[in-house]
């Protein structure tokens, strides 16, 4: 891990120390703030994980480094949110006074420092007896005070609980050596330092306290995580007083639902597909991620933005997987399809995934569409015939597709090489390549024949794709781009449209009829059938009159990019008729689980219909898919991060905002939105908050829908610290002034509250729906424009009894289930090893230089070689996953190569040598009848690893 920081910020401190604490190594890099890394946005200090994750909170890092206890964690986490929330913004505000602070802020802080003083009577540290986070994180941000100039340190004097506990912790070794290494300034320096680092409206604060000199904080910025942003300018806080003032009156009303959706003349009509996924397994969250649940949040945000917006998607049906699905279940391809759609569907449904209508391809549409499309290709000049050689088994009475095909590999002798792959070797082969091919389904060894199949010139349609290319592609995602035009660097080949199977779209030509399409020509025409399906005027959005103009948003992984950029495109353009193309491909990197690949066979990762039973609310699951969407890089999944995201960003930020508003609004106000007279104070905030607003619209505009989030929670810790700043439970105890001045913030709060459920509905549907109904919210107010109006006027209604919007995620319940989904467990059966869990293990020393051409080594390596290609043999026959057998592939061709070596080279070998090598334990039939039989029990608790010493080559 690495700690990246601006010189001197104090921040800092708070994850040094704990990751001292916590005896973890974490690397420190002194950063330029202008460094281009941290321009959008700026953030320091940021620590950045194993994975290539980063986190921007140095509390959250803090923890994530230095856990609490469970028994101590709620405690813990409230007095970081205090810190961050209550009392950094304080200290940060009586710090860059330029001259004596005034006097209600030098009261607010010292209330804090009583606060904190009485929490200490009795105890050495915050928690009790040991040391914390909590307490790394409030003494980190007091050093400033404690170091600083001689007034600085004198109020901590006055507090002797907190003096004690402050030089108590600063004799601790890893805090020394923390502060040696960092050496923070202190004071205004100290503030200066962080300003540099994250945005800090210095110029709104004083500009304000010159003209009331006398009032609360205008400030509600945290410091800690919050981006760099240049000063509010005159220009955006008279904007947003106008926007308040008068802006409710032009907000557009929403569109009323309608079905069908269609294309409107002179109106902005969004198409919206994501890759199908295939329908012969249950989707991963990876999956959930990488598509279906990427685009239901644009096609919500659309719909907001008063779009007229159609989102389709549907299963992928048709190809090799799903007949190989079927044999492995002793089903019809298409009673696997029936079955798999129905999972689908429903794992869909419990994400709240938005589509206007979820189809398949196995339909009369996809068939119909799929035969036009490929009749125009052919009329058009776009398709050639050429003679390919193929297998055909002549038992079965079928060709065999390179999934149905076995043999040996012409490049490394392995002998279970399927028919487009050696996993022994890993290079890719050809089916008629395979040395001894067999037939899966009968081992018979397959004929080699020829038969004539249509492919499509894509040399003759690049030049349209490259003219095409040239207007749309600056709109992808940057993963989307670098693909195409790797693919384009070296010019196109054609590609072969047909084969010799039986499951998919029949080919529509005389002599052709028995072979049907390739599942990468007619997957992508699945959006255009599935729009059929639900429509009868599809052709509205894939043929669009002259004056309509639809805009077509693809979202798919990186894995899928070429089909849908490259293919598919060409096949539209082929056919010249005016079909849509495709405008913007948003592709997602990989998400990992817990830093392993998701695998349904070694019940490893979270599958779509494992989530529901967890008991965690769907909205939870889609908010922290979002936030670690693989937007540019390949991201990570993680049991712990989920929660602390969820407790933190979920709880303790957007919900108890939300919460405090409204329980406050019912206790003082009888459930009303009280009269607000927004001031100074408040037209900062709302100038703070429109920045983010209108942030978050361009973020969405462009599918960067992780930021959105950020400008979601930084939208609610303004209203946070906003809150907590003006304290309107003090101010209803002064006088009539005080008391209008906090129904002014308690009105403000619960219309930033509403414009959160209006931005949340994107990302957490049902959140936001049971936000609306406890703000009693019109319908009026679902729609989004760069503008935050009042939403909720003064007398509003809210609704009865407002509740927690969200519920914490314990650290046991989190071990449970990094347990549960871990995959199975690799114990030792009892009838192989009754003294050991370990998995059994056959250990290979082989030294090359000194058992070249032994007749004897010759002949145990070749022993070794048969009996370890036996074991692979029945390894697979068992129906292990490939990470089972596939390690005791690897034994099995190092095994070869020094066989191989041993039988090239004559030479001698001595008595010592030899003794070495009857020393290998390499299988016997004793030991592989004894892994025979724990396979046969328990398949995936065998491992074995070849271990070589370093002489060997």
């Amino acid at each position: 891990m690495k700690l990246v920081t601006n010189e001197n910020n104090p921040l800092s401190l708070k994850v040094l120390i704990s990751a001292n604490f916590a005896q973890k190594e974490i690397l420190c890099e002194i950063a330029d703030v202008d460094d281009p890394r941290f321009q959008s946005p700026r953030r320091l200090p940021v620590l950045e994980l194993d994975t290539g994750e980063f986190l921007f909170s140095a509390n959250s890092a803090s923890r994530l480094l230095f856990p609490p206890h469970q028994s101590t964690s709620v405690v813990v986490d409230k007095w970081l949110e205090w810190e961050s929330s209550e009392l950094q913004p304080v200290l940060a505000y009586y710090l860059s006074a330029t001259s004596k602070p005034d006097t209600g802020v030098s009261r607010q802080l010292k209330e804090y420092l009583t606060t904190l003083n009485l929490a200490l009577s009795g105890k050495k540290f915050l928690t009790g007896e040991g040391v914390s986070v909590a307490d790394v994180a409030v003494w980190s941000i007091l050093f400033l005070l404690a170091t600083g100039a001689k007034h600085l340190q004198e109020l901590l004097s006055e507090q002797s609980h907190v003096q004690r506990w402050f030089s108590h912790l600063s004799l601790q070794p890893e805090v020394q050596v923390a502060v040696d290494q960092l050496c923070p300034k202190v004071g205004i320096a100290a503030y200066h330092s962080l300003a540099n680092a994250t945005w800090y409206p210095v110029n709104a604060v004083l500009s304000y306290v010159e003209k009331v000199p006398h009032s609360r904080i205008p400030s509600v910025n945290s410091l800690d995580g919050m981006s760099k942003e240049s000063p509010l300018s005159e220009a955006e806080i008279n904007a947003a007083a106008e926007a308040w003032q008068s802006g409710a009156a032009r907000r557009p009303k929403p569109k009323p639902q309608v079905s069908p959706v269609l294309p409107v003349p002179g109106e902005r009509n969004v198409l919206i597909s994501s890759a199908l996924p295939y329908v012969n397994n249950i989707p991963h969250l990876g999956t959930i991620i990488g598509c279906v649940l990427s685009g239901d949040v644009f096609a919500r945000f659309s719909r907001l933005c008063n779009n007229n917006t159609l989102y389709i998607c549907g299963t992928d049906e048709y190809g090799t997987a799903t007949e190989t699905k079927a044999l492995e279940e002793g089903l019809t391809p298409q009673q696997i399809c029936d079955k798999y759609f129905k999972i689908h569907d429903a794992v869909y449904k419990w994400f709240n995934i938005s589509f206007d209508h979820f189809g398949r391809t196995t339909t009369a549409e996809q068939t119909e569409i799929s035969q036009d499309l490929f009749l125009q290709l052919y009329e058009n000049g776009f398709l050639s015939k050429e003679s390919v050689e193929q297998l055909l088994c002549e038992n079965c009475n079928r060709y065999l597709a390179d999934r149905f095909v076995e043999g040996t590999c012409p490049r490394c002798a392995y002998e279970d090489a399927r028919g487009d792959q050696c996993d022994g070797c890993g290079h890719l082969v050809n089916a008629t390549e395979l040395v001894s091919p067999r037939c899966k389904i009968c081992q018979k060894r397959p004929v080699v024949t020829k038969s004539d199949q249509f492919f499509l010139e894509l040399p003759k349609t690049e030049p349209l794709l490259r003219n095409w290319l040239i207007r749309v592609i600056d709109g992808w995602s940057h993963n989307a781009r670098v693909i195409t035009q790797a693919w384009l660097k070296d010019g196109l080949k054609p590609r072969c449209v047909t084969r010799d199977l039986k499951w998919g779209v029949p080919v529509p030509l005389d002599g052709y009829r028995n072979k049907v399409f390739y599942v990468w020509f007619d997957a992508p025409i699945g959006y255009m059938s599935i729009t059929k399906t639900y429509t009868d005027q599809w052709e509205k959005w894939w043929r669009p009159e002259r004056n309509t103009t639809v805009t077509y948003y693809n979202f798919i992984g990186k894995d899928n990019v070429p089909f849908h950029s490259v293919m598919f495109p060409s096949c539209l353009l082929g056919a010249n008729r005016n079909y849509t193309l495709v405008s913007h491909i948003m592709a997602t990197e990989f998400l990992n689980y817990e830093d392993e690949k998701f695998s349904k066979s070694r019940g490893v990762g979270v599958f779509g219909t494992d989530a529901k039973e967890t008991g965690i609310p769907s909205d939870v699951w889609r908010f922290y898919l979002l936030y670690v969407r693989p937007e540019s890089q390949d991201s990570n999944f993680s049991w712990v991060d989920l929660a602390t995201k969820n407790n933190s960003e979920l709880l303790n930020n957007l919900g108890n905002f939300i919460n405090r508003s409204l329980v406050f609004a019912e206790k003082n106000f009888s459930r009303q939105v009280p009269d607000m007279l927004p001031g100074v104070q408040e037209w900062t905030l709302l100038a703070l908050i429109t920045r983010e607003l209108k942030a978050y619209m361009g973020a969405l505009e462009n599918a960067k829908l992780r930021d959105g989030i950020r400008h979601i929670l930084n939208i609610s810790r303004h209203g946070n610290q906003y809150m907590q700043l003006l304290q309107p439970w003090v101010l209803l105890k002064g006088n009539d002034e005080e008391r209008a001045h906090a129904g002014t913030v308690i009105g403000i709060c619960c219309n930033i509250a509403c414009l959160l459920a209006v931005l949340l509905k994107p990302y957490m549907p049902v959140t936001a729906d049971i936000l609306k109904e406890q703000l009693e919210a019109p319908d009026d107010v679902w729609i989004i424009i760069p503008e935050f109006t009042v939403l909720l006027p003064s007398g509003h209604k809210l609704g009865k009894h407002p509740s927690p919007l969200f519920s914490k995620i314990e650290p046991s319940r989190v071990d449970q289930l990094k347990k549960q989904f871990s995959g199975r467990q690799k114990s030792q059966s009892p009838e192989v090893n009754t003294t050991s869990s370990k998995p059994a293990t056959s250990t290979v020393n082989v030294v090359t230089t000194q058992v070249q051409g032994d007749p004897s080594v010759i002949a145990k390596l070749s022993a070794a070689v048969a009996q370890q290609a036996d074991l692979v043999r029945k390894l697979k026959g068992s129906g292990a996953a490939p990470s089972i057998w596939q390690p005791h592939v690897a034994v099995l061709l190092e095994l070869k190569r020094h066989l191989a070596s041993a039988q090239s080279i004559n030479g001698n070998v001595n008595e010592a040598s030899t003794a070495t090598l009857n020393g290998l334990q390499v299988p016997n039939p004793a030991e592989v009848a004894r892994l025979e039989a724990g396979i046969a029990k328990q398949p995936e608790s065998y491992n074995i690893h070849l271990v070589f010493p370093e002489n060997c080559n």
